[in-house]
């Protein structure tokens, strides 16, 4: 089937599977009365390991749960999917998404730190990866520390840069010393030689080959950093993506027969959500930051237009220690207990709590049963996407090291070089994925922590993945942009409504931040002042828009400048239109009883939680 060259105005019936490392989920996509619409969903463990050590059983078992709920055949007596689709029976194509078995590992090397190191780190994000580890000649190892390093670590694969063209080249060389007498061994597969791609200086080519390919399989690409002011991250993602199929998921259990069944390339799971996020953004032309939360990581991404450069910059991150199952003590011990009980309007003891998340960390399937659990994994999660969302914007950042040209480092001067690019201000849209949001009992659960951890700014629509169907939307978008565009609009994100924040502080809580009014459709109009450290929610439908006239108090900004008035059409969804005056950075009372209730306050506009808020333990 993978050879098979299919128009995409011929794909009426599509089934696509993400590989999870603990669940395969399989989706039906059909053509209904004109439209793609998702259609059917199934999903089944993931049998990549042992005692099946196959991945298309998990395939074919999520694939037959679709065909009991929709009634259609698309699997043969042999187990096959058929294809092409006729009338009630099989599919078009097939196509399929990966993270099982650990999803792509990769240990990623560079000349200096804060230059071509973090360079590289960023084209193996972008490109799926989890890094390992990012050496560099100035990260303060020795070099045998390095070299030790380097051999425990088996990743799948390496990334080797360092240098501009026709800059010098010992400390990329050096690097590669140190590989080459490493000799590691690839995390799957004895009978393979591990993948190095070599995206450094043109001039050191020829010593690299002579030190690593009689050891490794070498690849070379063009520079991923050619000069100072620029970054050239494509070449080396594809090829590592290319790589991802050819070496490594050939030598996971099952894959080779999974690969002859799809009709295109398999993804990794990350970079099909980091292309989904970059098409959304292409497509409506706005800056959008997206986050998955899972069990043992957290990936943010984001992809924000900057003055001067004609594509979005695009960044993916990973937080591989911060997630709400098996890394959930890891989110405690980051935050601090302290951190995540500011976010419970209840007292609770300090044992009990981490015997709770102790317990959540060793059965990561259990949900929470109680009103009080459910507070306290989402006052967790609120730390966790806080964390990662840190850690994306010290790597999402203009380039360093820039000096006297000034290409990209004048796109990048309101930030200047090194800065962050993602800017809160000119946040357009914020997408939320993983159990903790989409699965949330009410949506403005969601809604209020992305609110909390994130802090945006200005005005900003939310919103969240129904069933974590953007991976499977991400590999389709590569084949059929405009089905993928249809389902991602009726079937997957779910608007929870637009955020207005004035960024700015107020000395006392209660005083004004902003006058407000707000049109609303069928001629009502709501009007009023925000004060500093409340929150306010006007229902707003999903499909409904409002005009909002906004003038911001002395030492606030809604985005026009400070003091500055400044009208917007807002969309509604789930939870509807939110004025948000908690201060940026938001801002809390620090004696306990006034929390409780400032926050009993927030979940009470917000109509968050069952009015037991205020409520102890029992």
């Amino acid at each position: 089937m993978s050879g098979a060259k299919i128009a995409p105005d011929d794909l009426r019936v599509i089934v696509a599977t993400d590989c999870g490392s603990t669940t395969t989920k399989a989706i039906l996509i059909e053509v209904v009365d004109g439209h793609y619409r998702q259609t059917y969903r199934g999903e089944a463990p993931t049998t990549v390991e042992a005692p099946f050590e196959d991945v298309t059983i998990g395939v074919l078992n999520a694939i037959a749960e679709i065909e009991d709920l929709s009634g259609r055949k698309i699997l043969d007596e042999q187990g096959r999917i058929i294809t092409p689709a006729s009338e009630g029976r099989g599919v078009d194509i097939y196509i399929s998404t990966s993270s099982a078995g650990g999803g792509l590992q990769m240990l990623v090397a560079g000349a200096v730190k804060t230059m071509t190191a973090e360079s590289a780190q960023r084209a193996a994000l972008g490109a799926g990866a989890i890094v390992m580890d990012v050496l560099a000649s100035n990260d303060g190892r020795l070099p045998h520390e390095k070299i030790e390093r380097i051999r425990e670590l088996r990743p799948d694969m390496i990334l080797l840069s360092g240098g501009t063209d026709g800059g010098t080249v010992s400390h990329v060389v050096e690097l590669a010393e140190y590989i080459a007498a490493a000799n590691p061994r690839p995390r799957l597969g004895g009978g393979y030689r591990l993948p190095v791609i070599y995206a450094g200086n043109r001039d050191a080519r020829e010593q690299v080959r002579k030190l690593l390919a009689d050891k490794m399989e070498l690849f070379i690409v063009d520079n991923l950093r050619p000069t100072l002011e620029r970054e050239n991250l494509w070449p080396a993602r594809q090829k590592i993506q290319e790589l991802f199929l050819e070496h490594v998921m050939a030598q996971a259990p099952g894959y080779k027969k999974l690969m002859a069944m799809t009709g295109a390339p398999i993804m990794p799971t990350p970079a099909a959500m980091g292309t989904m996020i970059q098409t959304i953004a292409e497509q409506r032309q706005v800056n959008v930051l997206g986050v998955d939360i899972g069990g043992a990581t957290t990936d943010v991404f984001s992809s924000f237009r900057v003055e001067g450069v004609d594509e979005p910059v695009f960044n993916r991150t990973v937080s591989a220690n911060l997630g709400m199952s098996y890394s959930i003590s890891n989110v405690m011990a980051r935050a601090g207990i302290d951190n995540v009980l500011r976010w419970v309007a209840f007292e609770t003891e300090q044992a009990p709590l981490r015997d709770a998340i102790k317990n959540k960390m060793i059965r990561p399937t259990t949900i929470p049963q109680q009103l009080e659990d459910l507070q306290i994994e989402q006052a967790l999660a609120r730390e966790a996407l806080r964390g990662s969302l840190e850690e994306h914007r010290s790597l999402a950042v203009g380039l360093k090291g820039v000096q006297t040209e000034r290409t990209i480092s004048e796109a990048l001067s309101q930030e200047g070089s090194g800065a962050s690019l993602v800017d809160m201000m000119r946040l357009d849209l914020i997408v939320g994925s993983g159990g903790v949001l989409s699965h949330a009992p009410r949506r403005a659960q969601s809604m209020m922590m992305m609110l909390d951890a994130f802090e945006p700014e200005g005005v900003t629509r939310l919103a969240v993945d129904s069933i974590f169907m953007m991976p499977h939307l991400g590999v389709l978008s590569t084949i059929h942009p405009r089905a993928s565009a249809e389902v991602f609009e009726r079937d997957c994100m779910i608007p929870l409504g637009t955020a207005i924040a004035p960024r700015g502080q107020a000395r006392r809580f209660g005083a004004r931040c902003l006058r407000y009014r707000v049109e609303l459709p069928g001629g009502e109009v709501r009007e009023g002042e925000l004060a500093f450290g409340d929150l306010v929610r006007i229902p707003l439908a999903r499909e409904q828009r409002a005009t909002v006239h906004l003038e911001p108090a002395r030492g606030f900004d809604v985005g026009a400048g400070p003091k500055k008035a400044r009208t917007v059409e807002v969309s509604g969804g789930e939870v509807g239109l939110v004025l948000d005056g908690r201060g940026r950075p938001l801002r809390m009372e620090q004696d306990k009883a006034k929390r409780f209730a400032q926050l009993s306050r927030w979940y009470e506009a917000m109509d968050l939680y069952p009015r037991l808020t205020a409520a102890t333990r029992s």
